[in-house]
Order: structure tokens, then sequence, then C-alpha cells
């Protein structure tokens, strides 16, 4: 029985369209470019980040992310940025009992955007509030104290299978794959993806079934 869902965030509950677009912007380049270079990257398993370093090689990303910070052209995260059925699924979820946690590898300041949205969840936290990230284990140890169950009754569901399904099964949770954005279509029929996660899914909106049995 699933007592807490535990949500991962880019391409899960928010699209990253603005989020690439936004460096684009910064890096001057066009935003097709830049997508183009992101699909490259994850088709190789690589990190995301790993487009923007192939634009600007030996760019301090730390160190520009706060840039655009002070520039007043930084993060921003609202309303539009969320899939459709993020809101009426969590708030299906929590009608069913469930608990609802939203933690993913964003940043203090996305913990605190996300935050300011209201969503219908019970907590919400990030991994740059945590100081660890996925796919570290002890982001995951994290995630159950804040899921507040046992980890086979914790579901953690995300796009990622080398952040989220693989290490979230590895520490004991049961897990969900979305077939969303590119990590979610690109490796959604991967071997040990099939045979790592509990339910592959293609719309948040299938987990009230999953957690109605």
């Amino acid at each position: 029985m699933i007592e807490s869902i535990v949500f991962d965030v880019g391409e899960t509950l928010t699209r990253d369209d603005r989020h690439w677009a936004g460096w684009a912007d910064w890096l001057d380049v066009p935003p097709h470019t830049l997508s183009a270079l992101v699909g490259a990257v994850v088709a190789q398993g690589r990190d995301n980040a790993d487009a923007i370093r192939l634009i600007r090689p030996g760019l301090d990303l730390d160190a520009e992310y706060h840039a655009r910070e002070a520039a007043g052209r930084g993060e921003t995260i609202d309303d539009s940025d969320l899939y459709d059925d993020v809101r009426p699924t969590l708030t299906e979820l929590r009608r069913l009992g469930v608990r609802v946690v939203v933690a993913g590898n964003q940043t203090a300041r996305a913990g605190t955007l996300l935050r300011a949205l209201e969503l219908p969840a019970d907590v919400v936290v990030t991994s740059g509030e945590w100081g660890v990230a996925k796919p570290q284990r002890a982001f995951f140890e994290r995630v159950l104290e804040v899921a507040e169950t046992e980890p086979d009754r914790t579901l953690y569901v995300g796009d990622h299978p080398a952040n989220d399904v693989l290490p979230a099964k590895a520490a004991g949770l049961r897990a969900a794959h979305i077939r969303r954005g590119p990590w979610g279509h690109l490796w959604a029929d991967d071997p040990e993806l099939v045979a790592a996660a509990d339910w592959r899914i293609d719309s948040l909106a299938e987990l009230a079934a999953i957690v109605s049995g």
C-alpha cells in the first residue's frame, strides 16, 4: 500500500522550457541551439548542464547563475510552468489520504518559488536546501524522513533513470517512471529502467489508480 508519494520537479511537475530559454538568452544563442545540445547530452547519458559547457567551455556555472540573479534574469517558476495534471493529481492524492512530498534536484531559490505556488503538497523541499542531491543515497534518506513512511510504502515519481528510478529503488522505495521530457522519452524503454520501475506512466493522473489498487 502506498502511503506517501514523492515527486521529482523538472519534467515531472514543471516544464523546463523557460529554464533553457533563459539560459539561451543569457548565453546569446538561439533557443533551438541549446535545446539540441541538451538532447545530445541526454542521449549520451550526461548531465544536462553539459549542454551549457559545450557552448561556453570552462564556464563557472555557479558564478554565472548568481550573475543572472544579480542582473534580474534569474530563476522563475510560476503556474504556467506546471504540467496540466499537477494540481488535479496532487489534490486527488491528498483526498485519498496520501502524504504528498515534492523533493527534487533544484536550488534553494527554486524551493522558495515552488512553495509560493501553494501546491497541494505536505512538504516542498529541494536538494539545494538539504545540501545533498540525487542520486546520492543520503538524498533518499532525507526523502524518507519527510515522507514519514516506510520505504516500501513510499513511491518516488520521476523522469530520470539514473537520478530518480534507480537510486530510489536502491534505497528501498517504490518507483514510477514518467515518460516526460528528454530523459523520460529517450530512456523510457531502457531495459534496466523497465526492470527497475514498479510502474511506468504517461501522466500523473494515473497515480490515483495505483494508490487505489
